[in-house]
């Protein structure tokens, strides 16, 4: 099973870009997509439709703005759109499809970079997830966390680590929050977990030529129940070709 990430940063930006042919050769069963900036009446071009999937879109509220989605080859169970929070919900930010036993979670966390009230939202955020993930790890049921969590775990995770500590995204508190979801609550960094050595990045500011220079963060993350984590097979980054200013993640599971 081949589930992929990717923040595009506006979905028909990156279609535009060749995402979806690139998509075509993965070959995946899902894909979770964030920030999709798109409202659902304009996603009716074919090519936000590829042959052998079903998909499926949370918009946010205002337009141009947010937005998850998911692909799939199996139509899914059920859908699940609300997280019963009506300041995330209307932002659309999460969006999950249950196979059976099997749920995959497409999740945009917030970013706090443009100032202090959206810093606060973000912790309020992660204050108020941070049940409900443990809520899904004793439920029994598998999960798939798939998306941009905007934050970095550890220095291996950013170029610039030192200089970032106060910047959002690799400001301490919201490091101890993912240390305590991997190392408190049990939630597998699939990534990490192949790659215990890894400097691979998932995003790159469009500024000062980052990208070029490998000046990057990984911030995308498959967060999975340890019952996932002990069938993760491999995974990648594609870093090239640029779709976004992030990259595409995937992971091959058992």
């Amino acid at each position: 099973m081949r589930i992929i990430s990717f923040n595009a940063n506006g979905i028909r930006s990156a279609a535009s870009k060749g995402f979806f042919d690139w998509f075509a050769g993965q070959h995946a069963d899902l894909l979770c997509v964030q920030e999709t900036k798109a409202q659902p009446e304009q996603l009716r071009d074919p090519i936000f439709a590829p042959s052998g999937y079903h998909a499926y879109f949370r918009s946010a509220q205002a337009k141009g703005y947010s937005g998850v989605a998911i692909y799939s080859k199996q139509q899914p169970d059920a859908l699940i759109e609300r997280l019963d929070w009506p300041e995330l919900d209307d932002e659309g930010r999460y969006l999950e499809a249950r196979f059976g036993n099997l749920s995959v979670v497409s999740l945009y966390l917030p970013s706090g970079s443009s100032g202090p009230l959206r810093q606060d939202f973000k912790f309020a955020m992660m204050q108020r997830f941070t049940p409900i993930l443990a809520a899904w790890l004793s439920s029994g049921r598998d999960y798939v966390i798939a998306g941009d969590w905007n934050i970095v775990h550890d220095q291996r995770d950013i170029r610039n680590f030192s200089a970032n500590q106060k910047t959002s995204g690799c400001l301490p508190e919201e490091r101890a929050w993912l240390d305590q979801l991997i190392n408190g609550q049990g939630w597998v960094d699939s990534y990490r977990a192949l790659n215990p050595d890894g400097e691979d990045y998932t995003w790159w500011s469009q500024r000062g030529g980052a990208r070029a220079r490998n000046v990057g963060w990984r911030i995308d993350y498959q967060m999975v129940s340890p019952a996932l984590g002990a069938r993760l097979k491999q995974c990648a980054i594609a870093a090239e070709p640029k779709f976004s200013d992030h990259a595409p993640y995937w992971v091959d599971y058992r």
